[in-house]
């Protein structure tokens, strides 16, 4: 095993046992964990490509017990534009990723434990905790993001219990590098998750440390599973912005269902790609149009407020009326009535509750762990 970073050290003593569900023994004696896309088959003593789940005394130990990131956000931010719509969502999240993206924009949690300029720093909470402060601050869903909460699934799904038996919804923002088994372990207590389908190359996947075929995977397994899904595609400049591959990603989506929201989002320079600039609007409007022909029925632009026209809003796919009207991740007008055009009576998918959902109201709090 390598030596232990700082941060890493620090981690250890908040950890638990790995759910039996995610974890194989195999004939040498390794123990395989199946909490990602990696698969790791772990001899004792050595730690996964994630770096928190780890074997040792023969125990594959798991993170538990603490969040690198907390904070109150419009569920719009995560993004969500199709699930309880102008409500807030409490935001936390682990430290630690399966991936090593040079764009990441949550660098500073998802890769502390290999960069030592990433600053996430571990505070103790129970499940419990976090749950009251969702009800502190009005928000009706509790996400695990800011890191890749898959591979920390054990205390997302503990989290999640407390939050469902208080009546809260619940859901993950990922890469989708899974495994059948993860997502059969988490779809008792997820209600929306949003993939990020990064590229339609499998050479740019394994550039960031994945491999496309497990995130195509994924996607299938999240919407088999009946999980409310949306996909966004970050469009970055000289990476995944040809027409070539925004149209494989759409026809891919649309292949799963037409009714799956697509969201792509401008990039901006971050982390350690700098070296291009921002996707220009051009480009977003592009990838929509394409994502249209490809038979897409939701299809949005983000990360360029107000710059977009349309792709901003979630029209009805019969008869063409605006139904929810957004500026950014701000919900201005949301004029569905029991789930439906009120124009036309057309159902819209996602999942929808008039008691929580309505416009926005808060706009990214940080929060203290009470």
């Amino acid at each position: 095993m390598a030596s232990p970073s700082p941060v890493a050290a620090s981690l250890a003593r908040r950890t638990t046992a790995a759910a039996p569900e995610l974890v194989e023994t195999l004939p040498d004696g390794r123990l395989r964990c199946l909490s990602c896309g990696h698969r790791c088959p772990l001899p004792e003593g050595r730690e996964g490509v994630c770096r928190v789940r780890y074997r040792k005394d023969g125990v594959l130990r798991v993170p538990r017990g603490y969040v690198g990131a907390l904070q109150c956000d419009p569920i719009e931010k995560k993004p969500y534009f199709h699930a309880l719509p102008g409500s807030d969502a409490l935001s936390f999240g682990m430290l630690g990723c399966d991936l090593h993206c040079a764009y990441c924009q949550n660098w500073f949690t998802s890769q502390s434990i290999r960069d030592p300029e990433a600053v996430g720093t571990p505070r103790d909470v129970e499940a419990a905790e976090l749950v009251a402060v969702a009800r502190e601050c009005g928000a009706p869903t509790i996400v695990s993001t800011y890191n890749e909460p898959l591979i920390t699934s054990e205390w997302a799904v503990e989290v999640f219990r407390a939050a469902k038996a208080d009546g809260l919804y619940t859901g993950y923002v990922s890469n989708g590098n899974g495994t059948p088994q993860v997502l059969d372990y988490i779809r008792p207590w997820i209600d929306f998750y949003k993939v990020d389908l990064k590229s339609m190359d499998d050479k740019h996947y394994r550039q960031l440390g994945g491999v496309l075929q497990n995130v195509l995977e994924t996607i299938a397994g999240i919407h088999e599973r009946g999980i409310w899904l949306e996909v966004l595609t970050l469009v970055i400049p000289e990476f995944n912005d040809s027409d070539e591959e925004l149209r494989k990603a759409a026809r891919f989506v649309s292949s799963i269902s037409r009714d799956i929201p697509w969201h792509v989002t401008a990039f901006h320079p971050d982390y350690k790609m700098t070296d291009r600039g921002a996707t220009p609007v051009e480009t977003l409007l592009k990838a929509c149009e394409i994502g249209t022909a490809e038979g897409l029925r939701y299809v949005y632009a983000g990360n360029i407020p107000g710059r977009v026209g349309q792709w901003e809003n979630t029209r009805c796919p019969s008869c063409g009326k605006t139904v929810i009207e957004r500026y950014g991740f701000r919900v201005r007008r949301n004029r569905l009535v029991a789930g439906a055009c009120p124009d036309c009576g057309t159902a819209i998918p996602g999942r929808w509750n008039e008691r929580v959902q309505g416009t926005t109201r808060t706009h990214g709090i940080p929060l203290p762990v009470v």
